[in-house]
């Protein structure tokens, strides 16, 4: 049985947090976030939304149509973005990815709750494997999944050329949905 991509891009979240379908609109308040973070981030980011980067990055995140992104608010106000990427409904399988969190957003929790709501929505809409695909530099990530249950599966060596030329090497996490919900 295929699960259902089709309601997985609709506005969802809780009390706290709110994850609304990306689009132009959320540009200004996203560039002026990407706009707080440190030059020395971006690097193992796959694509540069700082300042002088941010329009052809965004602009490219919305055209991708492997892409299923979100807006991120808590309590209201803009803190980042995430989604969905690489959706196989047929293998009952995707991909969260592309999370922009701001600085002053980090260490709050909110990337659990938020990881968390993306998790349970794509169960909840019949996707057995959730995937994770971290540049291998970036341990801040692998320990973010790590502390969601993720388990660790290998590294695909020299797997993605980046914005910057570096073609890194992609650690590939993952979380079932027996693991999820027991």
């Amino acid at each position: 049985m295929a699960a259902d991509p089709d309601g997985l891009y609709q506005p969802f979240g809780d009390d706290q947090c709110r994850l609304v379908p990306l689009t132009a609109a959320h540009g200004p308040a996203l560039a002026a976030l990407c706009a707080t973070e440190a030059e020395d981030f971006w690097p193992i980011f796959p694509r540069h939304y700082g300042p002088g980067h941010f329009e052809a990055s965004f602009a490219a995140a919305l055209a991708d149509a492997a892409r299923r992104g979100f807006a991120l608010f808590a309590e209201g106000t803009p803190v980042g973005m995430s989604g969905y990427l690489n959706l196989d409904p047929a293998q009952e399988t995707l991909e969260i990815g592309g999370t922009f969190l701001a600085p002053a957003a980090r260490g709050t929790g909110l990337n659990r709750r938020f990881k968390t709501l993306l998790i349970d929505r794509a169960l909840d809409h019949g996707f057995r494997r959730i995937e994770f695909r971290i540049d291998a530099r970036n341990r801040r990530s692998q320990a973010a999944v790590a502390r969601l249950g993720a388990v660790h599966e290998g590294t695909l060596r020299r797997q993605r050329r980046i914005w910057t030329g570096f073609v890194r090497d992609t650690q590939i996490w993952s979380i079932l949905a027996e693991e999820w919900r027991p």
